[in-house]
């Protein structure tokens, strides 16, 4: 009995790790949150029990409690659970407290990293959140509790850190955090971007200044990129999107053995010269 804790990536399915896909193909039961794309669900055997325990920003909100004990039931019921949650399991994924409650109740718990959609939503977006001469350095936070009240996070320090901040979950929190960095003494004109639905089909970047951060609902999800280094991306967003997508089906030996055969005989076509077209003497 093993409950895997599974980080399934920004939402891009190619970034899912093999891994990752390795044990949805043979997971008994997927316990997942609202972000995981149905491309990436797709994976799962059709037997397998889909249990989606997202939390809703406007409407259901599965409790944590309540996900423990839905992850302690089916582990003691199942051979291969899966805990599949975007991005990586262990960063504002409560991947910790699974765990522990896991383990307390005598269920094996291996973890899978993923990408955090911190590192990998400016990235997609041109934004290196840290580069030589510009930010030697940067802070990932929450804004899912309200800043003006959060005592978790010293948001009067990270004004004055002179590096780069991400801010997760801050999507309905956006003035808020505007207001506390100003308070804390950050430059009204720090450039801001504005990354949403990160690393999928519809991701849009919005590039403003700390002043102007929140004054215009910002869509959901959305990650916040404060600092010199939002100011300008090094790739156009089109670029970093524009690759041709892999399909995540399984080929069968055949199908692999005739696409080499076929890649073979087009290599050989087009690097045998004809008589005709030869340019050699």
């Amino acid at each position: 009995m093993t409950v895997h804790l599974v980080g399934a990536g920004p939402g891009d399915p190619e970034l899912l790790t093999r891994k990752a896909a390795r044990l949805l193909r043979s997971a008994d039961v997927v316990v997942h949150d609202r972000l995981v794309g149905d491309e990436i669900l797709a994976m799962a055997p059709p037997w397998a029990e889909l249990i989606d325990v997202g939390k809703n920003p406007n409407g259901h909100r599965t409790t944590q409690t309540e996900i423990n004990r839905i992850l302690i039931d089916r582990g003691r019921r199942f051979e291969h659970v899966v805990r599949l949650k975007g991005g990586d399991p262990f960063i504002f994924g409560r991947g910790g407290e699974e765990a522990i409650d896991l383990r307390a109740a005598g269920i094996d718990v291996t973890v899978v990293p993923g990408i955090s959609s911190s590192i990998a939503g400016p990235a997609a977006a041109g934004i290196p959140v840290t580069h030589r001469g510009v930010a030697s350095g940067f802070t990932v936070v929450t804004a899912h509790e309200d800043p003006a009240n959060d005592n978790g996070v010293n948001w009067d320090a990270l004004a004055t850190l002179n590096t780069t901040i991400v801010v997760l979950m801050g999507a309905r929190r956006a003035g808020d955090v505007r207001d506390r960095l100003v308070a804390g003494g950050m430059r009204e004109d720090t450039p801001v971007a504005t990354v949403v639905k990160a690393t999928t089909p519809d991701q849009q970047t919005n590039l403003m200044t700390l002043a102007d951060l929140g004054r215009r609902p910002v869509p959901n999800p959305a990650i916040l990129v404060i600092g010199d280094v939002a100011a300008h991306p090094v790739i156009p967003e089109q670029l970093t999107n524009a690759l041709e997508p892999i399909s995540l089906t399984p080929h069968s030996p055949n199908q692999t053995s005739q696409t080499q055969t076929s890649q073979t005989q087009t290599s050989q076509t087009q690097t045998s010269p004809t008589p005709e077209t030869s340019q050699w003497p």
